[in-house]
């Protein structure tokens, strides 16, 4: 077993389980929390859908366990609920953007973090005037207070433009997560997932639990659905390839490394930290005379936008060395994305 496969299996579990109460409809409140207790899940996500009787099963659920409270309000009056959220001392609340109607202004009697709930019709700029005040998104990827329904791809894109525009903010999301979606999201960096269905469609929560964290998946999701796209991504083309032009490309983009292409798009190889590393040791008395093909890997590790998570997983697997990043081409080999993994192994702060 490949080094990086070993760091992913002991990484990839840090996404945060919010266990969505309501989801359930056969197990008595008590029960369930004692169950979902012993399974230590992260959070505890209460939606409220402009209904303050919400905080009576948090009265409840407060008696049971000691988990941390994830409670979604959906109201055009946020202000009513302040002085519930206190009084229960609410870990956490999200308030849905698209129901509001007026600009939030959180009191100073309410200590808990705030986030932003959107929806995938709305965009991440939103989140703006609220950056100072929110320390988190909620991506709403299905349809809001709908159980079970399917995750929208286009928020692939959206997480990753927040992520890029927000890096000290965490992304919660919320719809449609399955265990293949789970470890997309891992990758993705995201910080915590709301469970509903899929956590209790099967006969032990416990086994679910294990699916969301596991690095094995099955495969429905194309490499080409998540993966950074092309205009996301440094690209140079091997005729206008310098050393200067390298360093500068990598620095620019901040990710550590930068396609190398031909005039046609195809996939000639990559510069990596580590390629130009070894260029300036080649040439340590003269730093004048790096060749931009003392720098180029022109066999690197690269996957397909067809395959699948599992081919994926399979390939890094069988892999002699780690990758942070794999280039992602189509079957003419054109460099059209990449994929990266440091969010796997960078763990959670």
């Amino acid at each position: 077993m490949s080094s990086k496969f070993v760091v992913l299996q002991k990484f990839c579990g840090f996404m945060k389980i919010s266990a969505s109460i309501y989801s359930n409809k056969d197990k008595e409140l008590n029960s369930l929390i004692e169950e979902l207790d012993a399974y230590k899940v992260n959070f505890f996500h209460v939606d409220s859908l402009d209904n303050p009787g919400v905080f009576e099963d948090i009265a409840q659920i407060r008696k049971i366990s000691n988990i941390p409270i994830d409670l979604h309000l959906i109201t055009p009056t946020p202000e009513k609920y302040y002085d519930l959220i206190a009084e229960h001392h609410i870990e956490h609340v999200t308030f849905q953007y698209e129901s509001l109607t007026k600009r939030l202004e959180i009191p100073g009697t309410v200590r808990s973090t705030i986030g932003l709930a959107i929806t995938s019709d709305t965009n991440i700029d939103v989140f703006e005037p609220y950056a100072d005040t929110c320390s988190f998104i909620l991506f709403m990827t299905t349809t809001p207070g709908m159980s079970g329904g399917e995750f929208n791809k286009q928020n692939f894109k959206k997480i990753r433009q927040f992520r890029a525009a927000y890096p000290d903010k965490k992304i919660h999301v919320d719809g449609g997560i399955n265990a293949e979606l789970s470890f997309i999201l891992r990758n993705m960096g995201v910080t915590a997932a709301v469970i509903g269905s899929y956590l209790f469609k099967g006969t032990f929560i416990g086994s679910a639990m294990l699916s969301l964290k596991s690095p094995e998946v099955k495969s429905s999701y194309k490499v080409r659905d998540f993966m950074l796209d092309e205009d996301e991504i440094p690209v140079i083309t091997y005729g206008d390839l310098t050393f200067e032009k390298a360093l500068l490309t990598i620095e620019s983009y901040k990710m550590g490394f930068t396609n190398v292409s031909d005039k046609n798009g195809n996939l000639v190889g990559i510069i990596s930290n580590a390629d130009i590393r070894k260029g300036l040791i080649k040439n340590l008395k003269n730093f004048n005379n790096i060749n931009p093909d003392d720098i180029i890997n022109r066999t690197p590790a690269f996957v397909c936008e067809e395959d699948t998570v599992s081919d994926v997983l399979t390939y890094i697997k069988n892999l002699q060395f780690p990758v942070l990043f794999l280039p992602v081409v189509d079957r003419k080999k054109r460099i059209t994305g990449t994929i990266k993994f440091n969010n796997l192994i960078k763990g959670e702060s």
